[in-house]
């Protein structure tokens, strides 16, 4: 037995030496499509199903404000009822307040967040709108690579790991408006509820 285990320790420490770059796909695909089905490729334009102006009032509470849903908060700042940098810094201090108790942020991106706020108002006050996450925040399990930012993947083989590219869906979404304010727990890659600083109370792990 032991020499099977120091055997596997050398396998491993040998597949560690590997560097892999970002890039490099998953040895396994999946395709959940049926074999020779091709899905339709044009696309009718959205329907958000965003509710009128008129039924979407401003609460005079900020945690009032922090629980309306994301369509409702749209619709508050395409009307500039709402700035994206208020909201924002609403949700930033909500991170400060129960980020720790939740165990649910890794990496807060308050001057990054803040200065994406102040384009989305600035877009907008000059006429230019880009859509229904103009301005909304968001957070980011921390298994997305954000340029300048640490990716840990909530395993401790990988806390202090940056990598230097940003994920596709990232960029997607800074291009709809939508701002990126944390990066956030998640079980050591991806699996179950424990991560290098406890376990996540993330609902979205």
């Amino acid at each position: 037995m032991l020499g099977n285990v120091a055997a596997n320790r050398a396998s491993y420490g040998r597949l560690r030496q590997e560097e892999l770059d970002n890039s490099v796909a998953p040895a396994l695909y999946f395709n959940p499509l049926p074999h020779g089905f091709t899905p339709p490729t044009t696309a009718a334009k959205p329907d958000w199903g965003l509710p009128d102006a008129a039924a979407v009032a401003l609460p005079e509470r900020e945690v009032d404000i922090a629980f309306l849903s994301v369509a409702e908060l749209s619709v508050l700042i395409r009307e500039r009822k709402l700035s994206s940098e208020r909201l924002t810094q609403i949700y930033i201090d909500r991170h400060k307040a129960f980020g720790d108790t939740l165990e649910a942020v890794i990496t807060l991106l308050e001057d990054r967040a803040l200065a994406q706020a102040r384009r989305a108002d600035s877009l907008l006050a000059a006429g230019t709108y880009l859509g229904p996450l103009h301005g909304i925040p968001y957070g980011a399990k921390d298994l997305l690579a954000v340029k300048g930012t640490k990716t840990t993947w909530g395993a401790m083989p990988f806390k202090e790991q940056e990598i230097d590219e940003t994920a596709h869906i990232v960029e997607r979404l800074d291009a709809a408006g939508a701002v990126l304010v944390s990066k956030l727990t998640l079980g050591a890659l991806a699996m179950g509820d424990v991560w290098y600083g406890g376990v996540t109370k993330n609902p979205g792990t």
